[in-house]
């Protein structure tokens, strides 16, 4: 690929922090307390359920080293 010559003109970007607009944003409007308690309420069920998912997953994902007892059906100790 070849290269541009012309110089690009960077002064206007330096330039720029001298021209600083009067108009200011509209003020944020205020979180009502249904609304706050419904955030509350949905981050608290969603570290429930992965508290949950640990809780309830860990058991699974451990390896027994070594098995204790055999499970034997019902039906194989009737004879």
């Amino acid at each position: 690929m070849f290269r541009r010559r012309e110089p690009v003109p960077f002064a206007f970007i330096a330039e720029a922090d001298k021209y600083r607009s009067n108009v200011t944003p509209p003020p944020r409007e205020r979180v009502s307390v249904g609304e706050m308690a419904g955030r509350w309420l949905i981050g608290l069920t969603i570290v429930a359920g992965l508290a949950g998912s640990l809780l309830f997953g860990m058991p699974a994902l451990s390896q027994d080293q070594s098995p204790s007892q055999t499970q034997q059906s019902e039906a194989s100790n009737s004879r």
